[in-house]
């Protein structure tokens, strides 16, 4: 993609919405809409890396109830033809199709390569990366796996299932993946490490994620960041490129 003068592509994470309640969560959730409703002007592409909502699941004919503002406008912005991409994280691993019928925004399970004037761009929600994480990461394969999701929503009924999952996803640090919310140094830092070795077969510019709700901006070496977007819990950070340089801002 190359992106026409004056315009950017724009980057967030980890909204969490529905966290701890829909209601405690809806000012955090009006803050997202105005911040969508800003950057629409001079976006080529918005980018959303992953856990928007705290939990989401879609059964056939059922979505979960509410987060009528952000779907809102995210359909407007869709609907303009400004392109959006989705990439589904820990808290919202279940999606199966609704965003891409009803919003006409595709969704990306595993991290996908870019390439934005001839910057090369590797993004992705982050869970799961890297060295360590071994419980999670097998509670992932759990999770993930199709006869244990069909069991999930065959046998229980969708008020039930939400119920318990967003019990999980508020209690459950494990699934949560922000028991370490804070910079724990290049060395212990998981998603730092998958970088550096992913850097050792092809060069990327830039790797984008989310999942470790810290703003971060690291050089892994001369040519190539690791940017981490933070959350629009504590930080309301967002990810900014504009053609040559990769920004994080505040809302």
């Amino acid at each position: 993609m190359n992106i026409p003068e004056g315009k950017k592509i724009y980057f967030a994470s980890d909204n969490h919405l529905g966290a701890p309640t829909q209601d405690a969560s809806r000012p955090r959730e009006k803050r997202f809409v105005a911040w969508l409703d800003e950057v629409k002007h001079d976006a080529a592409a918005i980018f959303l890396l992953g856990d928007l909502f705290d939990f989401w699941m879609e059964y056939k004919k059922v979505v979960p109830k509410g987060f009528t503002r952000t779907l809102g406008k995210l359909a407007e912005i869709s609907d303009s033809g400004i392109p959006i991409y989705y990439f589904v994280g820990n808290h919202d691993l279940w999606m199966n199709g609704y965003f891409e019928e009803e919003l006409n925004i595709p969704v990306y399970h595993k991290p996908k390569e870019f390439t934005f004037n001839n910057k090369s761009f590797f993004i992705g929600h982050g869970d799961g990366l890297g060295p360590g994480d071994k419980g999670y990461k097998r509670m992932k394969k759990v999770f993930t796996n199709p006869i244990c999701k069909w069991l999930f929503q065959r046998l229980l009924h969708p008020d039930f299932g939400m119920r318990i999952g967003h019990y999980m996803s508020v209690k459950n640090k494990l699934i949560s993946g922000d028991e370490d919310a804070k910079f724990l140094g290049e060395d212990n830092e998981w998603l730092v490490q998958y970088c550096k070795r992913k850097l050792e077969s092809k060069h990327r510019d830039f790797f984008v994620f989310g999942h470790r709700h810290l703003p971060l901006n690291i050089d892994l070496n001369e040519q190539s960041k690791y940017i981490n977007l933070g959350d629009w819990i504590s930080y309301y950070t967002y990810g900014v490129f504009d053609g040559q340089n990769m920004e994080i801002k505040e809302y």
